[in-house]
């Protein structure tokens, strides 16, 4: 009878350690999809000393990854904007457009119960856009293109509410340092790209020359057991002086979308 207890437990044990592997490499995806609405307010010195403001849309892809039993997670973003501006007197229109990856590790912790979640991290920002001013006949484009290292924190709070599970985030990215492209003050592109005239085209920035302040609020409440609505609200307020030129888009932006968590778990376990 022993032996065979003995010979049950030598059996289990692995059978345990090789569940508990499988639990500890459980991948859980969180994948947002939201689409926004708002106002944009558009300066650049290079194009036009006036200030444009007028209404944007943007399109917002969230995906963040991590395996049961750590700490560490990846996240991933896509962010897409397109705003039409016109200034103050209307008689000026400019469109502007850029698209946002962001890309980063976030470490976690696990407060009340699990009921509150707070991350602390960085991302790897690439962005890329451009500024067209209808009214231009010389220099009537502006090209946008950075690249960002930006310390990343998120709150996370569940909560229940008449009964359904709510989750309501909050994410602050800011900028450290990067560098950035940027015509010198009276240098065409004719200049940069024609004749290859380089004049400091390509400027290191820091949150002084370059500040920044990102953030994202959501509340996802569940419709569902397959469906999240996921509403919120997006704000980014960039800023730069380099080369004698200076440039801001602020964009606010509503949203609305979907959320769906799933796990994966890898092949070959």
């Amino acid at each position: 009878m022993r032996k065979n207890k003995l010979l049950a437990i030598l059996l289990f044990v692995p059978f345990v350690a090789l569940l508990a592997q499988q639990n500890d490499s459980l991948k859980v995806i969180t994948r947002s999809t939201m689409v926004g609405i708002g106002g944009t307010n558009v300066l650049d010195t290079y194009l036009s000393n006036e200030h444009f403001t007028g209404l944007g849309f943007s399109f917002l892809s969230t995906i963040e990854r991590q395996r049961s039993g750590r700490h560490w997670s990846t996240l991933m973003e896509h962010e897409a904007n397109l705003s039409t501006v016109k200034d103050r007197s209307k008689d000026k229109h400019e469109l502007e457009g850029a698209y946002n990856f962001y890309w980063g590790k976030l470490y976690r912790w696990q407060l009340l119960d699990g009921a509150l979640s707070l991350q602390a991290g960085g991302v790897a920002n690439v962005s890329l856009g451009f500024i067209y001013n209808t009214s231009n006949g010389n220099n009537p484009a502006q090209a946008r293109a950075h690249l960002n290292m930006m310390p990343t924190g998120v709150a996370s709070y569940r909560f229940t509410l008449f009964n359904k599970p709510f989750l309501a985030r909050y994410e602050l990215n800011l900028p450290l340092v990067g560098i950035q492209f940027s015509p010198n003050y009276g240098q065409s592109y004719y200049e940069i790209f024609n004749r290859g005239n380089y004049d400091h085209n390509i400027v290191p920035t820091t949150f002084v020359s370059a500040p920044e302040w990102r953030n994202l609020l959501t509340l996802d409440g569940q419709l569902s057991s397959t469906v999240t609505l996921r509403i919120g609200y997006l704000g980014n307020i960039q800023q730069s002086k380099v080369n004698n030129l200076r440039q801001h888009i602020w964009t606010h932006r509503f949203l609305i979308g979907f959320t769906k968590r799933f796990s994966i778990v890898p092949h070959g376990l």
